[in-house]
């Protein structure tokens, strides 16, 4: 489940980030709000993700995704030109993004302290 909604999110990264570009400056309302939505909801499921998925990972598959999706749409809508050079590029990031769910990883340690900050051990060895 949290590897779809890592996906899930980075497909709403793509959304906010054309939504973005669409705004004007955020002067539109409407790809304003698409905008806002999107951001968050993106931004909710990458750190929900995150909980399960290490935070290297994470971003790397959420930046990576969003940022194929955003380029492919720009190019079957117009607003940039296509280019073989782009499409190959393309095609190694989503490669990548494939590489890193398949790379095997050691198991999470819980490392929480007492204060639950996770990745910090107390020194007291509480």
């Amino acid at each position: 489940m949290p590897w779809l909604v890592l996906i899930l999110s980075a497909v709403c990264e793509a959304v906010w980030a054309t939504a973005l570009g669409a705004s004007d400056g955020l002067s539109k309302p409407v790809p304003t709000v698409v905008f806002a939505v999107g951001i968050v909801a993106s931004m909710l499921g990458l750190g929900w993700a995150a909980r399960s998925i290490p935070i290297g990972t994470a971003y790397a598959v959420w930046v990576g995704i969003g940022a194929a999706l955003t380029v492919a749409y720009a190019l079957l809508t117009g607003a940039e030109p296509f280019s073989i050079a782009k499409l190959v590029c393309i095609a190694g990031i989503i490669a990548a993004v494939i590489g890193l769910k398949l790379a095997p990883s050691a198991p999470r340690e819980n490392t929480r302290d007492a204060g639950g900050v996770p990745g910090v051990r107390s020194r007291s060895g509480d």
